[in-house]
C-alpha cells in the first residue's frame, strides 16, 4: 500500500523547496544585476623588493646587531609570517624568529583548503549567530585575495556534496546558495545542482545506492607549507629579518616611567626584546624591540606565561588528523564533503598533489612538539570514507600512505563543552608588559589577523609607520610573473621533463628558474637535467640545494615542508632520506656524526608524526588466523624456500629459490625483499613473520608485497571473503 504523507508534511516540504529555489534565483539575480564576478584585487609589488634575500646566518647577525626593532614576531607560522609581511609593508623595522622551521606546526598540517567554512555558516544561520556570520564573510573575502596574490600556489576546487535523501536536497541547496551569496564580489564560481547520473560521472567512486543527486560548490585549495614559506621570504625580500630554528628563551623586561597625560607618572615593567638561542649553531643572541608579538599558535599560553607565570590560558588545543590515500580513491579535479558523519563532524575527501587526502578529526588534546595520529582516528576517517564510496572500492588500511596530526589553536569558550562548537575566531590581547598576543584564527584569515595585530602594535607601542596596511592585493614572492604556462619555458630552456617542470612552476612560481639553474645533468638523453629524489615523485635533487639557501637546516625541513614527501608517502620519504642527507651534508659540511643524528631524527619523525609507526605496529599485530587448508598451503610454499627445513629463511635461501625462476636479480633487490618480511631486522625470515605477511595481505593490512610477487605465492581461494580492514599506515 503506498505511503500517505500528511498535509503538514507536504506543506513543509513545499515551503523548503520553494525557499531553496527562491534562494538560488535571488542569488543569481543579484550576481547578474551587479555583474559580481570573482574579485580582481589591485595587485601590487611592495615598495621595497629585493632581488634575493640574505643567508640565514646574515639574518641572525643583523638581528643581534640592530639597536632596536619596531616589532619582533615570535612564531613562523602563517599568522607570524603574515604579521612580518604587514609590518614590513608599512615601513616598520621587523624581525621574526621561529623555534623550528617555518610552517613546522599547524600551518603545514591543515586540510589544504582556503575557505570560509560551510559548517560555520550553517551554525550562523541556524543559531542566528552574528559573530560566526561575520567570521565566514571575512574568510570568504580573504579567500579571494589569497587566490590572487599567490596564483602559483592556490586555485579554485569544486567540491561535491552528495545527497541520499530527497528532502535534504532543497535544504543543502539553500545553504550552499547562501554560501555563494555571502561570498559577494569574492565569488569564485556559482554552485550548481546535478543529477545522480551526472554525480556518478564526475565522481565514479561514489556510492550509487539511494543517491538522489548532488550539489557542487567551489572553495580554494593550496600547498599550505609552501604558502607559509612564501610569506616568510616575501617578508625577507621586503627587508624584514627572519630566521628559523631560533627559540625564544627569555623576555627582556625594563622598568620605565609611563606618563598618562594627567600629570601622574606610573612605573611599569615593559618588554623590550627577547633572548634567543640559534638551535642549529647553539649560539645565543639578543633582539631588542619596542613591541613583541606572540604568534605561536598552540604555544600561545606558554609564551604568555613566560612573560607572566600567572597569566590565564586563552587557547584550547584540538587535534585534527588527516590520512593520504592513492589517487584512485578520488577524481583529480573534484573533492567530496561529508556533512553528517557518525559523530556529527565534517569530513573532507580531497584530491591533493596527485593523491587523495581525507580528514579531519577534531579532538581536544594537549600541546606537544610531536603530535601523532592514532589508530582510532585513522579508523574513524576510513570508516566515514567507506560510507560514501562504492562497494567496488575496497577501503583498506594498507592503502593509507601517510597520516598526520595537526594541533589547532582554537579560542577557548568556557560556555561550550566540545571543540567542534568553538568557532576559530581570533583574539588579540595586550598584556600589562606590552606583549601583543594573537591567538586562534584560521589559515584563510591570516592576512586580516596580521593587519589587526600590527594595528594594535602601532597603537600600544606608539610606533610610527610610513603608511597604513597595504597587504590587500600585495603579491607574494613567486606570483608576480607566473602564468599557468610558465612551466613550458622550463622544459624548453633547461630540458626538464614536463611533470617536474609543472611541479617546479607551481611551487616556486617565477623563481623556479633558480632551482632549475642548480639542477645537475641526468646522464640520459631525456630529461637533460633534474635528477629525481624518488622515481615516483617530481621532487628533484636541486630542490634540496635550493632549500638550504631557503634556511632548511634539517632533513625533516626537506621531507615535510620544502617537499611534501612525508605527507604524501611516508615509505617513499624514508627511501629518499639517504640521498637528502648526502646532499645536505655536502652543502652544510656535516661530519659523519651529524649525518647520523639527522638520519635518526628524520626516521623518528616519520615513525612518530607521519604514521610509519602505525604501519609497522599494525603489521606486527596482525593475527595469524588461517584455516587448516590455508595454513597447509602457505607452509608448503615456505618449505619450498626452506629446503634445509631450518624453520627460517636466510638471504641465501631466498636467492637460491628466486634464481630458479628469475635469473636476473641483484643483491640489493634481495635485501629489499628480505627487509619487507623481516620485521625483527635480525637478518632472517622466521615462520611467524612469513605467516603474518600472508595474513596481512589477506586482511588488507598490506596492500601489495614484492616478496609474494617475486616468490609467486598466489592467494588461496576461500569460500568466505575475508574482511578487508586494518593495516596500512
Amino acid at each position: 500500500m503506498p505511503r500517505r504523507f500528511s498535509p503538514r508534511f507536504i506543506r513543509h516540504g513545499l515551503l523548503l523547496c520553494t525557499s531553496a529555489i527562491g534562494t538560488g534565483f535571488l542569488g543569481q539575480y543579484l550576481v547578474d544585476k551587479n555583474k559580481v564576478k570573482a574579485a580582481e584585487p589591485a595587485l601590487h609589488r611592495p615598495d621595497v623588493w629585493l632581488d634575493d634575500f640574505p643567508s640565514r646566518e646574515v639574518q641572525i647577525d643583523k638581528m643581534s646587531k640592530e639597536p632596536e626593532y619596531d616589532i619582533v614576531v615570535v612564531g613562523g607560522g602563517a599568522t607570524g609570517c603574515g604579521i612580518a609581511v604587514d609590518a614590513a609593508s608599512r615601513g616598520l623595522k621587523v624581525a621574526l624568529v621561529e623555534k623550528y622551521d617555518f610552517s613546522s606546526g599547524t600551518s603545514s598540517r591543515s586540510t589544504k583548503l582556503i575557505h570560509g567554512g560551510v559548517r560555520y555558516l550553517q551554525k550562523a544561520i541556524m543559531q542566528l549567530d552574528r559573530e560566526q556570520y561575520h567570521m565566514v564573510k571575512e574568510a570568504l573575502s580573504e579567500r579571494g585575495n589569497l587566490l590572487k596574490i599567490a596564483p602559483h600556489l592556490s586555485y579554485p576546487l569544486p567540491i561535491m556534496l552528495p545527497v541520499y535523501k530527497w528532502y535534504l536536497l532543497p535544504y543543502f541547496y539553500a545553504g550552499i546558495k547562501a554560501y555563494d551569496i555571502v561570498s559577494g564580489r569574492q565569488l569564485l564560481r556559482w554552485s550548481y545542482l546535478i543529477s545522480k547520473t551526472k554525480a556518478l560521472e564526475l565522481f565514479p567512486m561514489l556510492k550509487k545506492e539511494k543517491l538522489v543527486g548532488a550539489i557542487v560548490y567551489y572553495d580554494g585549495q593550496h600547498n599550505d607549507a609552501r604558502m607559509n614559506i612564501a610569506l616568510a621570504f616575501t617578508a625577507a625580500r621586503m627587508g624584514a629579518n627572519v630566521a628559523n630554528h631560533c627559540a625564544v628563551t627569555e623576555f627582556i623586561h625594563e622598568t620605565t616611567q609611563v606618563d598618562h597625560g594627567n600629570g601622574k607618572a606610573e612605573t611599569k615593567k615593559l618588554i623590550r626584546g627577547v633572548k634567543c638561542l640559534d638551535r642549529y649553531r647553539n649560539k645565543e643572541f639578543t633582539i631588542r624591540a619596542k613591541c613583541v608579538v606572540n604568534a605561536t599558535g598552540p604555544y600561545t599560553d606558554s609564551i604568555r606565561q613566560m612573560d607572566n607565570p600567572t597569566a590565564p590560558k586563552i587557547c584550547q588545543p584540538s587535534s585534527g588528523v588527516h590520512v593520504v590515500l592513492p589517487d584512485y580513491y578520488s577524481p583529480n579535479n573534484m573533492g567530496l564533503l561529508d556533512p553528517n558523519t557518525s559523530d556529527g563532524r565534517v569530513i573532507f575527501f580531497l584530491p591533493w598533489q596527485k593523491h587523495t587526502m581525507a580528514g579531519t578529526t577534531d579532538t581536544p588534546c594537549e600541546v606537544t612538539d610531536y603530535p601523532s595520529p592514532s589508530t582510532a582516528d585513522v579508523d574513524f576517517i576510513l570508516g566515514e570514507v567507506k560510507n560514501y564510496l562504492s562497494s567496488a572500492v575496497q577501503v583498506r588500511r594498507g592503502d593509507v600512505l601517510a597520516a598526520w596530526s595537526g594541533i589547532r589553536p582554537l579560542v577557548l569558550n568556557p560556555d561550550k563543552k566540545d571543540t567542534q562548537s568553538i568557532a576559530r575566531n581570533h583574539i588579540i590581547h595586550v598584556s600589562d608588559t606590552g606583549l601583543v598576543t594573537i591567538g586562534g584564527g584560521k589559515w584563510t584569515t591570516y592576512r586580516q589577523m596580521a593587519e589587526e595585530t600590527v594595528d594594535r602594535c602601532v597603537s600600544s607601542a606608539n610606533l610610527q609607520p610610513k603608511n597604513g596596511c597595504v597587504t590587500k592585493g600585495l603579491i607574494l614572492t613567486g606570483g608576480e610573473k607566473w602564468t599557468p604556462t610558465s612551466y613550458i619555458r622550463l622544459v624548453q630552456d633547461y630540458g626538464i621533463e614536463t611533470e617536474v617542470a609543472v611541479h617546479l612552476s607551481n611551487t616556486y612560481g617565477d623563481q623556479a628558474h633558480k632551482v632549475a639553474d642548480l639542477s645537475s645533468l641526468t646522464g640520459k638523453r631525456w630529461p637533460v637535467v633534474g635528477k629525481r629524489l624518488h622515481e615516483e615523485f617530481p621532487y628533484i635533487e636541486a630542490e634540496v640545494i635550493y632549500a638550504v639557501k631557503e634556511y632548511a637546516r634539517t632533513a625533516v625541513d626537506i621531507l615535510a615542508r620544502r617537499t611534501r614527501l612525508s605527507f604524501l608517502n611516508v615509505i617513499a620519504a624514508e627511501e629518499a632520506l639517504p640521498r637528502i642527507i648526502e646532499i645536505m651534508a655536502k652543502e652544510l659540511h656535516w661530519n659523519e656524526q651529524k649525518q647520523k643524528e639527522e638520519t635518526d631524527r628524520a626516521k623518528t619523525f616519520l615513525l612518530r608524526e607521519m604514521g610509519l609507526n602505525l604501519k609497522r605496529d599494525m603489521r606486527r599485530n596482525v593475527p595469524i588466523n588461517f584455516t587448516r587448508e590455508e595454513m597447509g598451503y602457505y607452509m608448503k610454499h615456505f618449505r619450498q624456500i626452506d629446503v634445509d627445513n631450518k624453520g627460517f629463511l636466510t638471504l641465501s635461501d631466498l636467492k637460491r629459490h628466486l634464481q630458479v625462476s628469475t635469473s636476473d636479480i641483484s643483491e640489493e633487490e634481495l635485501r629489499i625483499l628480505m627487509r619487507e618480511v623481516d620485521q625483527n631486522q635480525n637478518g632472517i625470515i622466521e615462520t611467524e613473520e612469513f605467516l603474518q605477511l600472508m595474513s596481512a595481505l589477506n586482511t588488507g593490512a598490506v596492500s601489495t608485497s614484492h616478496f609474494v610477487k617475486a616468490a609467486r605465492i598466489g592467494k588461496i581461494k576461500s569460500n568466505a571473503p575475508p574482511e578487508r580492514s586494518g593495516g596500512g599506515v
